[in-house]
């Protein structure tokens, strides 16, 4: 198991991670970081555990409106097949009137 170093908000944890995952583990601080930044520079430093707190309501919340475009998105493919079986079914249904009227008309063509 790795071990990274992580430093939050001027304070240094040593994390543990999987092998191969402490690129993604680095990443992950530093967007971490980054949210805390931002909150300092808006609220000061109110302390590590309510900016934790507060970062952690932003990521569920960023967390959570990915999920809701995720759910549009899929909702919309679903409504693309949808209508593409629709399309299917209906030129289906055309050519299939087009062959009685073709026979209709043979029909009445005089012989």
């Amino acid at each position: 198991m790795a071990q990274v170093n992580v430093e939050i908000n001027g304070r240094k944890y040593q994390i543990a991670c999987d092998d191969g995952q402490e690129a993604h583990l680095t990443r992950l601080r530093n967007y971490i970081d980054t949210r805390v930044q931002e909150l300092v520079a808006a609220v000061g430093q109110v302390g590590d555990a309510r900016l934790l707190v507060m970062v952690s309501l932003l990521v569920a919340n960023e967390l959570s409106d990915a999920y809701a475009e995720l759910d549009v998105a899929r909702s919309a493919d679903d409504g693309a097949a949808a209508l593409l079986r629709a399309e299917e079914s209906l030129s289906t249904r055309v050519e299939s009137l087009a062959e009685r009227i073709e026979k209709i008309a043979e029909q009445l063509e005089p012989a």
